[in-house]
This record gives structure tokens, sequence and C-alpha cells, in this order.
């Protein structure tokens, strides 16, 4: 049992040894160059944000009449939530996107910085038909995707999404 005892103060002072103070430290003594952070959002993973599912989303075609695909949504109706979108996540399944819900109709522009996946950036306007889409848009890139035209929502898809299931300009959406 002393033997034990033993091992253990001295691992403990060998560990305390390896993280002594090497002179770059604030005024409370904890070394800033190996400091975690203090604060970490209840939400964040290893994967980025972590999907919420909020509403369910469904292509319409351009007739109205066929829905071409349903998707769970995750909105972004406040400037945080919109400015966040989805950065900084690993992956992304076909049945998830994420909407951007914005006040009014503006010509829009995205970027992909802090994005890890591929995303197809679909522009809609405030009837709900898809007006623009920038397909592939390029991880980690900081090159404007641009609307063209007035948008009210934007929505975000894993990149091909829009090949895959016939998604183009006059589709409509609905959610719920």
């Amino acid at each position: 049992m002393q033997l034990h005892l033993k091992c253990i103060l001295i691992a403990s002072l060998y560990i305390a040894g390896c993280h002594q103070n090497t002179g770059n430290s604030n005024n409370n003594g904890v070394d800033t160059a190996t400091a975690a952070p203090t604060t970490v959002a209840v939400t964040e993973t290893s994967n980025g944000s972590a999907f919420k599912k909020q509403a369910t989303l469904a292509f319409l075609s351009k007739s109205g009449a066929d829905t071409l695909r349903k998707i769970d949504i995750q909105l972004a109706q406040t400037d945080e939530q919109r400015a966040d979108g989805l950065m900084y996540r690993k992956t992304m399944t076909d049945d998830q996107g994420m909407l951007f819900i914005f006040p009014d109709m503006e010509e829009r522009a995205f970027w992909m910085k802090n994005t890890y996946i591929s995303l197809d950036i679909i522009y809609i306007a405030d009837n709900m038909e898809i007006v623009s889409v920038q397909k592939y848009a390029t991880p980690l890139s900081e090159e404007s995707l641009p609307s063209y035209k007035k948008a009210k929502y934007v929505l975000e898809v894993n990149g091909g999404f829009c090949d895959k299931y016939h998604i183009a300009y006059g589709d409509k959406i609905a959610y719920q």
C-alpha cells in the first residue's frame, strides 16, 4: 500500500513540475500559452455546432405538382445565427440543411470562411421561388458567392444536392 501511495506522490510531483510556470503568465499565474479557453459553446462538438431540427422543408417542382425532396432544416433567423451558419461543421447528411431567414428582399452574397464541407447555396425570393444557386461552393474559401437577384431566404445543403435531386431555378420551397 505504501509503495502505491509513493508512486502516486511521485507522479503528482512530476506532473506539477511539467506544468510549472515558464514566465508567460497573467496575474493569476496561469500559463497563457497553454491555458484552455474559458468559454465554450454548449452546442459545440468536434463536428462543429450540433444540428438542431427546427422545421421540415420540401422542394416543389416548377409546376407545383411534385415534391422533389424533403429535408430537415435548422433555422438561422438572428444576425448571430446567420453569421455562424454552418461554420466548423465537418459533415452534414443529404437530409439536413440550414435555412437563413432575412427580414427583407436584398441581393445576398455568402462565403465559405470556416466552412469545412462543400455546399450548394440556394437563394430564394419572398414568394418561395428559387432565384439563384451557387453549386459546389469550395470549403474554406473567402470568395463571395452572390445571388445576382434579390432573395429573402438562403438555403445551404450539401454540395451536389441540387444536381442529385434535380433542384433548379424556378422550383419552389415550402417549410413548416
